[in-house]
């Protein structure tokens, strides 16, 4: 069985044919004032259903965008929308907002770059945790390359020596924290909630620390934070002490390592990290050299990744309260003529000014790749609002409401008089804003390339 929403503009038409049937049959059949009286009832009652729907189009169900909702009426169009600004410039980031609102695409491009040059050295945040006597402090003493005597070294010792998270810095990645977390066995508690208490949320990257075994309970630790959609590296530390007490070659004790951590992940469902085998006493050793050199590239990874999801957090949102704002016109005649449209009935008409409206018509991507150096093709190709054809081929809905069956049934509600002239303009309405929220989606899919270009190339 196929259900029709009440808000569906499939579920108003199929209404207002069953309202015209039953209205002419019973002018057929009834004569006299009865049957007016009936008549007048069904009208009625329909116009009372039809209301549901027809005054409010910010209210209708859509298929996908939610750029219906209304607007907040001390809303303007000079709210800022910028957010953290640790890793976004300010300027940078207005610039971005001014050429979004303005549907100047090839001026995000610019705005972006100038962006990336004042956020490459943005703050990155790495825990290192893992269960109690692991020598978690050592390895963050070796990491930063000094001694447990100097001054600044995490305090190290048999018994566990860190009782909060204290963070120190990283000479060979500039503006890196390594923080040194109490290890799991210091409490009672449960992980998931070891996990609260350290804020595992606010760190950027997790390096667990583990020695002599790989415990379930280190296991369950990768698996909250996987579950985080964090990144980690497993790093087994003390292996000068494995190789000293080895029954076995070299080479097959590194591999039994190796297998049971892998094992143990497994069985927790944790998809297989990066595993370093090292030891702190020997920093220059093993897997040492190599962990620097992935770690560099890893807070190099995590800042472009964190610097595409926020200035892609601020774009999406412009692009949101500008479709908003511009979709409450949708259906005035005050909005056509800004748009030029003479035949609102003609939904091909209007994909062109939609485009100028976000900035994403051929002339502007044609900017856009000018200026990425990337084939306007790549732009295009993404877009489901190429032409009508794709828009229909696209969306079911609008093909449906597009087709020669629906015209003719809107010829022939439209003789109803005023009840089929608001049908008739209901489902005009509906056909041009889910024209206009394709639009704007592809705008959000632009832009999100325009970004990722631009940070893939630094």
């Amino acid at each position: 069985m196929v259900y029709i929403s009440r808000k569906s503009p499939i579920y108003v038409l199929c209404l207002w044919i069953c309202l015209f049937w039953t209205f002419h049959m019973n002018r057929i059949r009834l004569h006299g004032r009865m049957g007016g009286l009936l008549s007048l009832s069904i009208m009625f009652w329909g116009s009372s259903m039809l209301w549901q729907f027809t005054p409010l189009i910010s209210n209708m169900a859509q298929p996908s965008l939610s750029l219906h909702t209304p607007l907040p009426t001390s809303f303007t169009s000079d709210v800022p929308y910028h957010g953290d600004w640790s890793i976004l410039s300010k300027p940078g980031t207005m610039n971005i907002e001014k050429a979004l609102e303005e549907g100047k695409l090839v001026e995000v491009v610019s705005a972006v770059r100038e962006t990336l040059k004042s956020s490459s050295s943005a703050p990155v945040s790495i825990a290192v945790t893992g269960d109690s006597g692991n020598g978690m402090s050592s390895f963050i003493n070796a990491l930063r390359g000094i001694g447990h005597e100097e001054k600044d070294s995490a305090p190290t010792g048999v018994v566990r020596t860190t009782q909060i998270p204290t963070h120190y810095s990283l000479s060979h990645i500039p503006n890196v924290e390594l923080w040194d977390l109490p290890g799991t066995g210091a409490t009672t508690k449960s992980l998931e909630m070891y996990a609260e208490e350290m804020q595992f949320t606010t760190y950027d990257f997790f390096i667990i620390i583990a020695s002599e075994q790989f415990s379930t309970n280190l296991a369950k630790l990768a698996k909250i934070i996987q579950g985080q959609g964090k990144r980690f590296y497993i790093v087994w530390t003390k292996l000068d002490r494995d190789l000293s007490t080895r029954v076995v070659s070299e080479k097959q004790l590194l591999q039994n390592i190796q297998e049971n951590i892998r094992v143990t992940l497994q069985k927790e469902g944790v998809c297989e990290p990066i595993i370093f085998l090292v030891s702190s006493f020997d920093p220059l050793l093993h897997d040492f050299p190599q962990l620097r050199d992935t770690l560099h590239r890893e807070v190099s990874n995590i800042r472009k990744h964190n610097l595409l999801k926020n200035l892609f957090d601020t774009c999406e949102k412009v692009i949101n309260d500008k479709a908003i704002t511009l979709q409450r016109q949708i259906g005035s005649e005050s909005f056509q003529d800004k748009l030029g449209i003479q035949n609102a009935d003609d939904l091909g008409k209007f994909l062109n000014p939609y485009h100028l409206l976000f900035g994403v018509d051929d002339v502007s991507l044609q900017e856009v790749a000018q200026s990425t150096g990337k084939p306007m093709k790549q732009y295009k190709d993404i877009m489901k609002s190429q032409d009508m054809h794709t828009v229909l081929t696209e969306d079911r809905t609008l093909l449906w409401l597009n087709c020669n069956t629906v015209y003719y049934l809107n010829l022939l509600l439209s003789l109803i008089p005023v009840f089929g002239n608001t049908s008739t303009h209901y489902l005009r309405v509906w056909n041009q804003g889910r024209l206009f929220d394709i639009v704007a989606e592809d705008t959000k899919t632009i832009v999100k390339k325009i970004l990722t270009d631009a940070i893939s190339e630094e």
